[in-house]
């Protein structure tokens, strides 16, 4: 199963490359990108929007960190709140005890 799992990522991979290459080689004519307040210099369209991609997967994966991170945190806080709880319960359950005898 492990080998069928690795020649199907291999082709995928090759397919992918192969996609990739294809559309750089077709997309050959020169374009600039006009923003706002400047203009990118001219360069060759699969470029841009190869750049674009690999942009917006860095912004994603930064994104998604920083909110992996929250929840972090928020997680860690409500344990550290559970376990205080669970620390004052036993101490009341043990104080009623030593009351009660």
């Amino acid at each position: 199963m492990r080998f069928v799992k690795t020649l199907l990522v291999l082709i995928l991979g090759i397919a992918f490359l192969y996609c990739g290459w294809t559309f750089a080689v077709l997309n050959t004519e020169l374009v600039s990108i006009n923003l706002f307040f400047f203009t990118l210099p001219e360069a060759s369209l699969s470029v841009w929007l190869m750049a674009a991609f690999v942009v917006g997967g860095i912004a994603g994966v930064l994104i998604s960190g920083l909110a992996l991170m929250t929840l972090k945190l928020r997680l860690q806080n409500a344990r550290r709140k559970i376990n205080a709880a669970n620390k004052e319960l036993d101490q009341l359950r043990t104080g009623s005890l030593k009351n009660s005898v």
